[in-house]
């Protein structure tokens, strides 16, 4: 009997241990492609973006880490739905949160005891933290790791970039006003001084398509975002119309290229698309 338990008890060991080596070793050094998703400014809908661009390379087949570099406004888990998920701990390192399959996730907000709990830290402190996402997470084999970045040209960006060794590029998120130019400018300089390739420019909340009479209002103008790319000498990604139903997925924590058909997503498809071209043909 005592044999049989012992058998048990180190089969169970055995399981656990599997479990972990297929997470994988601590740190990214064995990630493929690493994208930056960053703005000059907040509140042009950053997140959203850097979600959907996550969950439609999954949708794609490819194996995709999500980091949320905003610390001081990390509503990555909230827009998956997993704000009461947890990190755990492992022989290997920390594990990330799994939202759905192919999909893991880290985010200082699945760290907080309490979600309303505001993060006041110095910058020495966030440095630390950015610095245990990419050497302390089992982040395993992955395709993709895309970095939610906060948003400015500030230390968090700066480090995320000192840090993660071979970025293939960074995604510029604006919106249409022509004052985008300005911040836009900012994101684009900042990436050409850390030597971070541009990928382009996303022009989010480019008019709104009424759902009645199908006529469609450029309640911030449109074509910001373009002429910013044109005037800055980098490629233009596409425009992400103002649509509710974006909206309604961030608050559900259903990622709106999941639960939307092809006709409501294609923007985003087109967008990835071109982000695709970009890294395969900097990988030839």
């Amino acid at each position: 009997m005592a044999g049989q338990k012992k058998d048990t008890k180190d089969g169970k060991r055995e399981k656990i241990k599997t479990n972990f080596l297929e997470a994988g070793e601590a740190g990214i050094n064995r990630v493929k492609h690493k994208l930056m998703v960053m703005s000059g400014k907040g509140g042009v809908g950053k997140t959203t973006i850097a979600v959907n661009l996550a969950v439609s390379l999954v949708n794609r087949g490819y194996t995709v880490g999500l980091m949320d570099a905003d610390i001081h406004g990390p509503n990555v888990p909230k827009m998956l739905g997993i704000e009461d998920e947890q990190i755990r701990s492992s022989p290997v390192g920390m594990l990330p949160v799994t939202a759905l399959p192919g999909l893991k996730v880290i985010s200082v907000g699945l760290l907080l005891s309490d979600r309303d709990t505001p993060v006041i830290w110095r910058g020495p402190v966030k440095m630390s933290l950015i610095k245990q996402f990419t050497s302390d997470i089992a982040w395993g084999e992955l395709d993709y790791l895309v970095i939610d970045l906060p948003p400015g040209t500030g230390d968090e960006p700066l480090s995320v970039a000192q840090l993660i060794p071979n970025v293939d590029g960074a995604i510029i998120v604006t919106t249409p006003q022509e004052v985008s130019l300005l911040d836009s400018r900012k994101a684009v300089n900042f990436a050409k001084q850390v030597k971070i390739p541009v990928i382009g420019i996303v022009e989010n909340m480019a008019g709104f398509v009424c759902p009645e009479c199908g006529t469609q209002i450029d309640l911030f103008k449109i074509g910001g975002g373009e002429n910013a790319a044109k005037a800055l000498g980098v490629p233009f990604l596409g425009r992400i119309p103002i649509n509710p139903k974006i909206c309604e997925s961030g608050d559900s924590g259903m990622p709106f290229v999941l639960e939307n058909n092809q006709n409501d997503t294609k923007h985003f498809e087109l967008i990835i698309d071109k982000v695709e071209e970009f890294v395969k043909g900097k990988s030839e």
